[in-house]
């Protein structure tokens, strides 16, 4: 089930000899999700970074803002993804088509915004994009290049071509409960898995049946970076998380649930699914069941 690595993941020493190489386009994706807590309710609110970036950024990178430039803004549900002209609208006019390597970072202590990135494009056919191991911070540490300029590069064409396995929706969901091929992994925090704290407006609990295996899990905290091959395999396996099953992985708002199907990616797990309207959508519907 080994697959390389450096099909999903770069190292700073890689990108820092590969800075002018003009197959690739490198896109800082720096953001947040602030939350407020007050007896057992989070108030979350959605931002990118933008004047971050302006202050200093991996040498040639452009910016995406999460929160806004790569989301349905039609949709009622938080950050669902572009539809696909709107997307590859984005995508094209920052200069990266059809014939580049996307390489993507953010400073998350779990990489969600680089790794929902990396969904996005693969849910729209582009498969050529690593994610920085690491990320800003590990950039930042081993004192490598900054630059304050925003660069920009001829317009691109961005072809999408939609991958529907990779996306799916509550109702879908719904009729998957319950399945024994398929597995359902929640992102999030155990406090909010167990009911114990609810987001925003949302209802208490989890989706049923779902395995709780919080994001910052694949992550070394000594590091920052992805665990190793090994310690993912065991902490999925240990989860009973089986390779041939169907995964469907969601968190609040389908962005933390990439980082676990980016890992699962990197163990060549085949049949890998994002529901994208997560706990958003599922936790404020009345009409669909949950569990504490």
């Amino acid at each position: 089930m080994d697959m390389e690595r450096s099909q999903f993941l770069v190292e700073t020493s890689w990108l820092a000899e590969h800075l002018n190489d003009p197959h690739i386009r490198i896109v800082d994706m720096r953001g947040y999700v602030r939350t407020v807590e007050r007896n057992g309710v989070q108030n979350a609110q959605y931002v990118g970074a933008r004047d971050e970036y302006e202050q200093g950024h991996i040498p040639g990178a452009v910016y995406i803002d999460w929160s806004s430039d790569i989301i349905d803004l039609d949709d009622a549900v938080k950050a669902q993804v572009a539809p696909a002209a709107r997307f590859a609208e984005v995508i094209g006019s920052l200069g990266i088509g059809d014939q580049h390597l996307v390489v993507a970072y953010d400073a998350h202590p779990s990489a969600q915004f680089a790794t929902r990135l990396w969904w996005a494009l693969n849910y729209y056919g582009h498969d050529q994009v690593v994610v920085l191991n690491g990320g800003f911070a590990k950039w930042l540490h081993e004192h490598r290049p900054l630059e304050e300029s925003i660069p920009t590069y001829p317009p691109a064409t961005f072809t999408p071509v939609v991958q529907p396995r990779l996306r799916t929706t509550a109702t879908e969901v719904l009729s998957l409960l319950g399945q024994r091929q398929v597995t359902m992994i929640d992102a999030r925090e155990p406090r909010q898995y167990t009911g114990e704290v609810v987001r925003d407006n949302g209802r208490p609990g989890h989706i049923p049946g779902a395995l709780n295996i919080p994001r910052d899990e694949v992550i070394n905290p000594a590091t920052g970076t992805f665990r190793s091959n090994e310690e993912l395999a065991r902490l999925f396996s240990d989860a009973g998380v089986l390779p041939e099953r169907q995964v469907v992985a969601y968190c609040n708002g389908g962005v933390a649930a990439t980082t676990i199907l980016f890992s699962l990616a990197m163990l060549g797990y085949p049949n890998l699914t994002n529901y994208d309207g997560s706990w958003n959508e599922w936790g404020s519907r009345q009409d669909l069941p949950t569990e504490v």
